[in-house]
């Protein structure tokens, strides 16, 4: 039994069902939330790295009190957070103009910054497991706060790169991983419904930030509205205070917390650095799901989604400056983002229920590649014009279909991996998915200085989302065909022969292949 941040694990076998829905993540829930997520449960976890061991013990989960106040701060964390990024589009122009920049230098701002917000999960894994949630939200506040507003002092790109890339990026991780994790403490029976009202926090976003930096660039520039978001940001630390710990029931003379170092021996005879050093490998091998790289089904998932995010996330970086580079007013193309906001937040309830039906069971891989192909051709349509009336349209069915791959990514990886490895690997998975996610706006961008045209963008971002679409569909659906030929197999060898008269007179005896872990129903 272990304790950490106030909660008190248990072997109790009678919390095996709530602990499997402790670590489900919602439908509703997209690639960087879910993934964060996932990462962040790693690091509440025993000692032994087995995740169910913290959910049961001595703390109850109020399933609501004041854990409505959690999920309003954790709805208000994510929509500052992972809804930020969309909102540089609109200071592109601004920053190539200030630093003589090509479009591949300004498209590393946000790339890094969406790079460093997936693959920090570990290290937030980490700094949760030592300093708890409340705490590394309020970090988190506090360097994506100083990140941009020393954004606003810079000189060069470079300096931009480190500011609003990895400190700002970083800040962004170390906020919403652990509030999207204290929440699952703080409910349980609910847990479906406050997942789903927690991941329209990033639609909020997509919606609220771009009118906020359009009128903050009218007003103040690139750097007055840098500094302004700055001072924006540090709101999360006010969102994390409110993210108080459940406590277990008081014994007397039992600590309600143990902090204590894990090598506090090792410590004092080998030197701090070396300890803490030896610490942060051991954790990042517990949460990197190395194993599951035998596992065939996720290596093809993580393959077509790392494939996927080369091209996923880069229409929402050229939107705005496609539309204003055709003339549109910078206004009427921020709104573009705000409306794709706004039918995430319309469509994503209903289809985190839509596809919880029991038809759906073992069908949404391919319903989620069937969205994955529709949003990848989805980019073709900019290529008829940069109209608002074809671009509303575009953004009206990129919404759609990015509300389904957002519903289902981590619903398909939960029935491909145990629940018991599904936060290590998605942690892995995010780290993969992080490398794309850096190269693919640069990649973009060296495509637009070539060719001088931003509609080549979407063209390329349509081939390689429908690939990735069509590599998943028919992988797994060799998959299938396989272990459905090979279970045909297995249950005709199973079957028992006819029994043999004796001449003892003893009974025959018939027996049948009992299911082993992994089979399916």
């Amino acid at each position: 039994m272990t304790q950490r941040n106030g909660i008190r694990g248990s072997s109790d076998p009678s919390l095996d069902s709530e602990t499997s829905k402790a670590f489900e993540l919602p439908n509703g829930l997209d690639h960087d939330e879910a993934q964060g997520a996932a990462d962040c449960e790693g690091g509440r976890g025993s000692e032994s790295g087995d995740p169910v061991a913290i959910t049961g013990g001595g703390v109850i989960a109020p399933d609501g009190g004041w854990g409505w106040v959690v999920l309003v701060a954790t709805i208000l964390v994510l929509a500052l957070t992972l809804g930020f990024p969309s909102c540089v589009g609109i200071f592109y122009t601004d920053l190539q103009n200030e630093f003589t920049a090509t479009n591949s230098e300004t498209s590393w701002v946000p790339s890094i910054m969406t790079s460093a917000l997936h693959a920090g999960g570990p290290f937030c894994s980490v700094l949760v497991g030592k300093l708890g949630c409340r705490l590394t939200v309020m970090l988190g506040g506090i360097l994506s706060g100083l990140g941009m507003a020393a954004s606003s002092f810079t000189r060069s790109i470079t300096e931009l790169y480190i500011t609003a890339g990895v400190i700002t990026g970083l800040g962004f991780c170390f906020s919403f991983q652990p509030a999207v994790t204290i929440l699952g403490h703080y409910f349980v029976r609910r847990r479906a419904f406050a997942n789903a009202m927690s991941s329209t926090g990033t639609a909020l976003g997509l919606c609220t930030l771009p009118f906020l930096g359009n009128y903050l660039h009218t007003e103040f520039g690139w750097r007055g509205s840098f500094l302004i978001l700055g001072a924006v940001l540090l709101n999360c630390c006010v969102c994390g205070a409110v993210m108080r710990p459940l406590e277990p029931k008081k014994h007397r003379g039992q600590p309600l917390m143990n902090h204590e170092p894990l090598l506090e021996k090792e410590t004092k005879q080998e030197g701090r650095i070396r300890t803490i050093w030896r610490f942060l490998v051991t954790s990042l091998k517990k949460h990197m799901a190395f194993d599951q790289l035998h596992n065939k089904r996720y290596c093809v998932f993580a393959i077509g989604i790392t494939l996927m995010m080369l091209g996923f996330v880069v229409p929402l970086v050229y939107l705005v400056p496609y539309a204003t580079a055709h003339g549109m007013e910078p206004g009427r193309a921020a709104l573009l983002l705000s409306i794709l906001g706004i039918v995430n937040i319309v469509v994503r309830p209903p289809f985190a229920i839509i596809f919880n039906m029991p038809w759906f069971k073992g069908r949404h891989i391919y319903v989620f590649a069937s969205a994955l192909l529709f949003n990848g051709l989805s980019n073709s349509i900019c290529c008829i014009g940069a109209c608002f009336p074809v671009l509303l349209g575009y953004v009206i069915m990129y919404g759609l279909t990015m509300s389904v791959v957002g519903s289902l990514m981590f619903t398909v990886l939960m029935d491909i991996v145990e629940m018991s490895r599904f936060p290590s690997a998605l942690g892995l998975l995010a780290v993969m998915e992080s490398i794309t996610l850096l190269i693919g706006p640069p990649l973009a961008g060296i495509l637009v200085d070539r060719t001088k045209q931003y509609f080549y963008v979407f063209i390329a971002c349509s081939a390689v989302v429908a690939s990735s679409a069509l590599f998943l569909m028919l992988s797994f659906l060799w998959l299938d065909k396989k272990e459905s030929k090979a279970a045909k197999q297995g249950r005709l060898s199973a079957q028992p022969e006819p029994a043999k008269p004796t001449t003892d007179g003893s009974p025959g005896c018939e027996y049948s292949s009992l299911p082993q872990e992994g089979d399916k129903a």
